[in-house]
């Protein structure tokens, strides 16, 4: 062996590497390893937004298909018509963020994945209801302005609880 390749293969002891492991970790990252993770995040946030972009479009024009289309198949039950386009438009959007959004870290627990999915969606289609409701009832603003801003208020805030939660508790890789 070569004395120059011997020096390269020093033995550290083991508290020198955890010592060498802290310091890696203590370092703040630098803005070329910062830059990648910035730009990742954006786009899965881009391609999490299309996914519910898709999954509005689906909920909105079924519901409206249901209620008002051809043959006016559930003109008389808006709500059923509402639950059936929901459904849809999870289901949907649960397929489009397992395998586009966040496809690095689905798990191989579907059954469960989609339980917990659908609970957050839950969650997330209760937001507005909650911010018309306090717009509406505990501030006392009765006006359609009031009343579409608190719901896109609501949309806005639901947007990052899904978005977080799908993170979180869905979508972890494990």
């Amino acid at each position: 062996m070569d004395p120059a390749d011997e020096s390269a293969h020093v033995a550290v002891a083991p508290e020198e590497n955890l010592v060498l492991a802290a310091e890696a970790l203590a370092a703040p990252p630098t803005p070329v390893a910062i830059a990648p993770t910035l730009r990742e995040r954006a786009a899965e946030l881009i391609r999490f937004l299309s996914v519910g972009g898709v999954s509005f479009v689906v909920d909105l024009g079924l519901f409206n298909l249901l209620l008002y289309g051809p043959g006016h198949v559930l003109e008389h039950k808006p709500l059923t018509a509402k639950v059936i386009s929901l459904v849809a438009a999870t289901l949907v959007s649960w397929v489009g963020n397992r395998h586009w959004t966040f496809s690095q870290h689905r798990t191989a627990r579907r059954g469960h994945e989609l339980l917990v999915f659908s609970a957050i969606n839950v969650v997330g289609a209760l937001v507005p209801v909650a911010t018309l409701a306090l717009s509406r009832y505990a501030l006392g603003l009765h006006s359609q302005l009031a009343d579409n801003v608190s719901t896109v208020l609501g949309i806005g805030l639901a947007t990052v609880i899904r978005y977080v939660g799908y993170k979180k508790w869905v979508f972890t890789g494990r």
